[in-house]
């Protein structure tokens, strides 16, 4: 392993550390994994055993998708805990990409709904681990002041979007093809692909990307395993009584979130270590988590209804060829490519002059309940009648609000965070996130694909209003604040 002084003076990888190139790697290929196999899902699970499907009922399978989405944010959370206090974020990021290829062979190999509970579980288990520590081993590789910095986290997320437009491409054609299991068999081998270039350049991250920065003392060690072993015992326990089944386990997500959410504010708000002022920025947060659940749970159903309305309602047909039903999802990640740097400019542009970010919220809630509104010129266009060009257009709309609101989110928890709690914030961001994802597949659970516009127009409508409210509260919050744009 190379010091974190010689990785931070490297300059191999197009001006910047080496190990960027392996970091970028990893994620492209963990991303290529996660969207290929998320966007067969969906239909894995609706469609019926003679078209190579699970048959489960579709709203049951909607809200399985949203539950699982739920848990890998909620999975960032533990992957974050064990990274501080007992592997550091270089190895918690290594075993968690063992982890989800695990998952995707399970999903590839075991028959039915063994091979998706084992599937799901251990790719977000693995992707909650690697989805905020890679992000954090990108980080050690510049010192402190280093300008490469935004411009190498900005080479970092290219390759997250790469792999995400891939992705769907690869394994939809194998499904399409050659069926499910190719597909997700597609899903494993990418992973393993980037495990294996991951591990070559492993010496190339430096010692920093190794450190445990409050480790845990090993008096205290068997804790974490023993409580570790009593959730899954009781999860395990829960499932074979029927306390929890596919029908509601997208509800069991959003409680569950709900209880941990409310638990880390009334812990950080209720704190002796934090001031007055850290706590006023605290409160203003509240607001914001609402606004970010409220547009996660329209965004992320992408993975839900959309993957359901592009199947059965989108025309797909180009020039007498089917394109894949998961070949939507790879619409998303161009636009991210090409918008992003757009957007990132006109920020940098405004300046001081630019919205506040409690606006930026109002404006990316607001503009994702419109994209469903858009859906409503189409609720007559019958069975696989919706125009392409459209469904292009309205997930245009999702990516200006995703921009709008997701980059800034994250930005936000940290400059908000009390001294005392800094993870904690960046946890609380997830689990906006992690719980909006799971609403995702409970609200997909009343989509009815033959009476759409109550559902288009109500979720629209309700996004919009909680936009709206936030904005009418923005005076206030700016105050709580106490001076953080």
């Amino acid at each position: 392993m190379s010091t974190s002084t010689e990785v931070q003076q490297d300059t191999r990888f197009f001006g910047h550390p080496r190990g960027l190139a392996n970091l970028f790697g990893v994620e492209m290929w963990e991303r290529f994994s996660f969207y290929g196999m998320q966007g067969i899902l969906a239909i894995y699970l609706y469609y019926t055993a003679d078209q190579g499907g699970l048959g489960v009922d579709q709203s049951s399978a909607l809200g399985i998708v949203g539950a699982y989405g739920g848990t890998v944010y909620l999975a960032t959370v533990v992957g974050a805990w064990i990274a501080d206090r007992l592997l550091g974020s270089e190895r918690t990021l290594f075993y968690s990409a063992i982890i989800v290829m695990i998952g995707h062979i399970a999903l590839a190999l075991l028959p039915g709904m063994t091979g998706v509970g084992v599937g799901l579980a251990c790719v977000a288990l693995g992707s909650g681990g690697l989805k905020g520590n890679a992000t954090s081993v990108v980080g050690t590789l510049y010192a402190e002041g280093d300008e490469r910095r935004d411009a190498g986290f900005t080479l970092f997320y290219m390759g997250v979007n790469i792999g995400g437009f891939i992705g769907p491409l690869l394994t939809g054609l194998a499904q399409q093809n050659l069926g499910f299991h190719f597909g997700f068999g597609l899903a494993a081998i990418g992973m393993a692909l980037g495990l294996i270039q991951y591990t070559l350049g492993r010496k190339n991250l430096g010692d920093k990307a190794s450190e445990v920065p409050n480790p845990l003392p090993s008096s205290q060690r068997w804790v974490p395993v023993v409580v570790g072993v009593v959730i899954i015992a009781a999860i395990v326990a829960m499932i074979l009584s029927g306390v929890i089944t596919p029908d509601n386990l997208a509800d069991v997500v959003v409680y569950v979130v709900i209880a941990i959410s409310v638990v880390y504010f009334v812990v950080i708000l209720t704190s002796r270590k934090i001031t007055s002022e850290e706590r006023s920025r605290v409160l203003s947060f509240i607001p914001m988590y609402i606004a970010s659940a409220a547009f996660f749970s329209l965004y992320q159903q992408q993975s839900t209804v959309v993957a359901a309305y592009s199947d059965q309602r989108l025309d797909r047909n180009l020039f007498g060829w089917e394109m894949p039903v998961s070949w939507v999802n790879s619409i998303n990640p161009v636009f991210i490519i090409v918008f992003a740097p757009i957007i990132a400019a006109i920020w940098t542009k405004l300046g001081p002059k630019q919205p506040s970010t409690p606006m930026k919220f109002v404006l990316g809630t607001v503009l994702m309940g419109c994209a469903f509104l858009l859906f409503l010129p189409m609720t007559g266009t019958g069975e696989n009648g919706s125009p392409l060009i459209a469904l292009v257009g309205i997930l245009f709309v999702f990516t200006i609000a995703e921009l709008m609101l997701s980059p800034v989110g994250l930005s936000l928890s940290t400059k908000l965070a009390p001294k005392s709690f800094r993870t904690q914030m960046v946890a609380l961001n997830f689990l906006s996130v992690s719980l909006g994802t799971a609403m995702s597949g409970k609200l997909a659970e009343s989509y009815d694909v033959h009476d759409e516009t109550p559902y288009f127009s109500i979720i629209g409508g309700v996004a919009i209003a909680v936009g709206l409210l936030l904005f009418a509260f923005i005076p206030l919050v700016r105050k709580l604040m106490k001076g953080v744009h």
